[in-house]
């Protein structure tokens, strides 16, 4: 197999066949172990650059490569981001503190496929405010992948997502977006979390893609850092992101990234 497999539709999506499932769910599975055994390690007086070391350990552990060592330059295995970082935040020194809110989003490559997957954390006691930006995030994230499956389009799964976090009077980020994923970590379509039902590409099985919504508390705007990777809310208000990798079925959607341990969301398992 290579990243040539399967054909590509008018827009540049790539189809892959049902076989190629197995592999997704293999890198999928996997991803989701490592943040499955990361949870316990989540507690007040942690560094960030401790949690990625762990998150290191078990990607070589089991044999696989982190997809995001050495891409564009990044030097770790995970991306960690606090509070009103929205994603893309750089493991080091930080200490995590009582009733910190944490994004972990870990992409490994197994036989060739790219797992990419992100959860939520608590360290310590968990306020009201954060449990309740948590919940709404994971459930917009479930809201649009229900509204994968082929005949409708990519504007349906943004729509759906937007309805639901505007209804609960919080805001979806514009800057980033979920993408194209299978043999290779970045690739069309831009999967956006905001848009117009019945616009954009059209659904067809054997699409593979992520869907990783960020919810902010306050405003959607955002802004990136000196370091040229933490993006930031601008008005400094908390920010939640939950992800999935998803294949398109003759039915509606399969999700690569489910949690063994069902550990997926901070107030399971």
């Amino acid at each position: 197999m290579n990243e040539a497999r399967g054909r590509l539709t008018k827009d540049g999506i790539r189809i892959y066949e049902t076989a190629d499932f197995a592999g997704m769910h293999a890198a999928g599975k996997l991803a989701a172990e490592i943040l499955d055994a990361v949870a316990e390690h989540v507690v007040p007086g942690v560094t960030t650059g401790a949690l990625d070391d762990l998150i290191t350990e078990h990607v070589i552990q089991a044999g696989a490569k982190s997809a995001t060592i050495g891409y564009k330059g990044y030097k770790h295995a995970s991306c960690i981001s606090v509070n009103h970082v929205v994603c893309h935040g750089i493991p080091g020194p930080k200490v995590v503190q009582d009733g910190d809110i944490l994004n972990i989003d870990v992409t490994v490559i197994v036989d060739g496929w790219f797992g990419d997957t992100s959860r939520m954390y608590v360290a310590g006691k968990r306020s009201k405010k954060t449990e309740r930006l948590i919940q709404v995030t994971h459930d917009a994230l479930m809201v649009g992948i229900e509204a994968v499956k082929p005949g409708n389009t990519f504007g349906d799964i943004g729509h759906a997502i937007q309805k639901y976090v505007e209804s609960n009077r919080m805001s979806v980020v514009r800057d980033f977006c979920g993408h194209g994923l299978g043999r290779v970590f970045h690739a069309p379509p831009n999967v956006l979390h905001y848009g117009k039902p019945g616009t954009a590409a059209v659904l067809e099985a054997g699409m593979i893609f992520t869907i990783e919504p960020m919810v902010n508390l306050g405003r959607p705007e955002t802004k990136v850092l000196a370091d040229d990777w933490t993006a930031v809310t601008r008005d400094k208000s908390l920010s939640a992101q939950f992800e999935h990798s998803i294949g398109v079925t003759e039915t509606g959607a399969e999700i690569f990234t489910l949690s063994p341990r069902n550990l997926y969301h901070p107030t399971w398992g």
